[in-house]
């Protein structure tokens, strides 16, 4: 080869060091090429197995989502000492040995005072023609029947004038449904049932056969149905209400409607949630669609505080003139704890700083702080930790990849950083909207059992009782109790009085 090679003149050397070079060149890019696109597996790689894991412990493992720090635990042995067995039996013959020897209970709970007493008296099975009653001993126990059904018969009685002027006859109470069978309580149970307890209407009608009552199924839903439309008043005054509130929490939810076009088919809407915290009212509004145009009835005048999740929409409306944005630190929270096993050192250091916040927010409900006191903790105390997590962010994103799950998570706060400390300007505003979260609950148990509505206008009807269930929950409010008594009274409630039916103004000494 080197024979070869000196028989070459200088200008063919020149051309085949080139062509050398040019292979070694190519070989070289391609190599580069190839690392390159072993890092972008690995990244990808990396980030899908942090994807699998989240989702795997969304799937299996706990879903609360308390960060509790480094808890430091010991791996425990996988066999232990004799010694250590040995008292491990002798701790458990003792504890035995308590058990056996204290009472069954510490005491009995108190029983509830308002509701009747059954006596059943015993007397002992002997001669007790010579024995004197020294005493007697009392126990009681809470016990309950099925719900009772029965006939309520209204008599109403004629009376003639006796000069046969005229012919007068008793007055029909006001009836739920007119010409209709069922009452007020009747249709106020299988509301509760459905829409709170979460009982379909096909369940409910076993219930009524198993007492030998044969209702058709089309009976209950048209019951249903007329019960509803009789709360839309109240459900339209409460619609006008809450867009006057100046801070009010959104969120949405997703229910199935039966599409009429397309049988057997299912359309996916919304229920448009909104809470009003300051004095816990619940909106329910439906709309078959979850783009920008659903929250305008509500959100096209409204003017205040707006607490949202991270959603596009909330975030256009938040940006309207008058209005203020509030995010959710629960929501930023959820971010980091998704990212524990992608980046468990920082992820850690983000939810001790959140962790600090609720600190806060739990000291100040401890204390009983009014507004103005709960502003000025937040301020003391929550203040600092915002900064110093924000300083954080803005220096530990740069280190972080976009696409991992703890870049997702910083982007995440970092977008919404001014949205996230609003809540610091006023001690009436929630650090989170997790209570709109626990009114929407019902209807995702709710969704698990009767699976879908049957129109859009049914499930707009559903949104109305949604609303009032909600508030009655806020406010400790009986739901059937209150139903029962708005079912009696709102065909004959003043148009200036109806607010008085709303749950919150429900007196829970009234009798029904």
């Amino acid at each position: 080869m080197e024979t070869a090679l000196e028989n070459l003149s200088r200008s063919e050397l020149l051309k085949l060091a080139r062509k050398k070079l040019a292979r070694e060149s190519a070989h070289l890019h391609h190599a580069k090429e190839q690392q390159a696109e072993i890092d972008r597996l690995t990244l990808e790689r990396d980030y899908l197995k942090a994807q699998v894991e989240m989702f795997q412990r969304m799937q299996y493992g706990q879903k609360r989502e308390r960060f509790q720090g480094d808890p430091n635990q010991t791996l425990l042995p996988f066999e232990a000492e004799a010694a250590d067995i040995e008292q491990q039996e002798e701790e458990t013959r003792e504890k035995i040995e308590y058990i056996r020897a204290r009472p069954n209970h510490k005491g009995r709970a108190k029983l509830p005072e308002h509701l009747p007493v059954e006596e059943i008296e015993i007397h002992p099975e002997a001669d007790l023609s010579n024995m004197v009653c020294i005493g007697k001993e009392i126990t009681e126990e809470l016990e309950c029947e099925p719900a009772r059904f029965y006939i309520k018969r209204y008599i109403r009685y004629k009376y003639a004038a006796k000069n046969g002027e005229g012919v007068k006859i008793g007055e029909l109470p006001e009836r739920v449904i007119d010409k209709g069978i069922p009452g007020a309580g009747l249709l106020a149970m299988i509301l509760t049932d459905k829409y709170m307890d979460h009982l379909p209407l096909y369940r409910q009608k076993q219930r009524f056969l198993r007492e030998n009552i044969q209702i058709p199924s089309s009976t209950i839903e048209g019951w249903t149905k007329e019960a509803l439309i009789k709360l839309e008043p109240l459900y339209d005054q409460l619609v006008f209400d809450i867009k006057s509130q100046g801070y009010l929490q959104v969120d949405e939810t997703p229910i199935k409607v039966l599409d009429s076009d397309k049988k057997g088919a299912a359309h996916r809407g919304y229920y448009w949630v909104y809470h009003a915290p300051v004095d816990g009212t619940v909106l329910f509004d439906y709309s078959p669609t979850r783009g920008s145009s659903a929250p305008l009835p509500i959100l096209g005048t409204f003017k205040g505080y707006l607490q949202t999740d991270g959603y596009a929409v909330y975030e256009n409306y938040g940006k309207k003139k008058d209005v203020t944005h509030l995010a959710c630190w629960a929501h930023a929270r959820r971010e980091f704890e998704r990212a524990l096993n992608n980046d468990a050192p920082r992820s850690q250091k983000a939810l001790t700083y959140i962790q600090k916040l609720y600190e806060t927010e739990r000291k100040a409900k401890e204390m009983g702080l009014d507004t103005a006191k709960v502003k000025e903790l937040r301020l003391k105390e929550a203040f600092p930790v915002i900064n110093e997590m924000g300083m954080w962010i803005a220096k530990e994103i740069k280190n972080t990849l976009p696409k991992s799950q703890i870049g997702k998570a910083m982007d995440y706060a970092a977008d919404r950083w001014d949205p996230l400390t609003e809540y610091l300007k006023d001690g009436s505003l929630k650090i989170d909207n997790n209570s709109i979260e626990n009114a929407i609950r019902p209807v995702a148990l709710g969704r698990k059992n009767y699976l879908f509505a049957g129109s859009h206008e049914a499930a707009q009807r559903s949104a109305m009782i949604y609303s009032f269930f909600a508030i009655c929950k806020k406010h400790d409010v009986n739901p059937y109790q209150w139903l029962k008594q708005t079912l009696l009274n709102i065909a004959s409630t003043n148009h200036k009085n109806i607010r008085d039916l709303y749950p919150q103004n429900f007196k829970k000494s009234t009798e029904l």
